[in-house]
């Protein structure tokens, strides 16, 4: 195992390593339970008006309980890249990622309170009786049909997808993987109607403007440069 870590990384597994590998954690660290503190608190309140999130095409958009295996996916598709950039030290795209998907998330959660969302999609009934549904049900039962908009589901496999793009890391057949996994998330919010056709539309708008602010700007250059000579620094000594 040790022998693979310093392959991989190309650095030697040791007190250093662990110490670069706390502060590239920190802003998960951190972000994490403030982003779950107040999903759950807008999830469990009551708001006294809720906007009815609808477009004609929802109308026309099948439901199919089996993409509920790619919507479920999501959970490890974009938790597991942002560590895999972590656990490489490739801290530009670690952080780009990071910042990418917080940035988003944030915004998300701001919308939800100050615009109380939601949506009457979801079956009254289901359809049919398999694992699939029953999986849909499960979804269904822990997730309410309120503050949906923009997707988060969508915009963070764009951003998971954006981040691959950018990295060395990825063989071309390792993209295009990443990317079919990521659009079938994406048709997995709407089949499942776990989102409206709104939804995924304005996460891509959201995804676009922060992918043109984080990767075709250097607000994050000089502070990646930094932390990536820092890492190096601690590794040449």
């Amino acid at each position: 195992m040790k022998k693979f870590y310093e392959e991989w990384t190309g650095r030697p597994f040791n007190k250093a390593a662990l110490m670069d590998y706390l502060k590239l954690a920190v802003p998960i660290l951190i972000y994490a339970p403030i982003y779950l503190y107040w999903f759950i608190y807008i999830e469990h309140h009551t708001f006294a008006h809720y906007t009815v999130i609808h477009t004609a095409i929802d109308d026309h958009i099948p439901f199919v309980e089996a993409f509920i295996i790619p919507y479920f996916m999501w959970f490890a598709y974009v938790s597991l890249t942002l560590l895999f950039f972590m656990f490489s030290f490739d801290v530009e795209d670690y952080y780009k990622n990071f910042f990418f998907l917080a940035t988003g998330m944030t915004v998300f959660l701001v919308i939800s309170t100050l615009f109380p969302n939601m949506h009457q999609l979801r079956p009254a009934v289901m359809p049919r009786d398999n694992v699939f549904t029953h999986l849909v049900q499960f979804i269904y039962d822990s997730d309410t049909p309120t503050n949906l908009w923009p997707s988060i589901h969508v915009y963070n496999s764009i951003g998971t997808m954006i981040a691959v793009h950018h990295s060395k890391r990825f063989t071309k057949r390792g993209i295009i993987i990443m990317d079919i996994i990521g659009w079938l998330i994406i048709l997995s919010t709407v089949f499942v109607k776990q989102h409206s056709f709104y939804d995924v539309t304005t996460a891509f708008i959201m995804a676009i403007i922060f992918y043109l602010f984080y990767y075709h700007t250097s607000v994050l250059e000089n502070f990646c440069m930094k932390q990536g000579e820092k890492v190096a620094v601690r590794y040449n000594g």
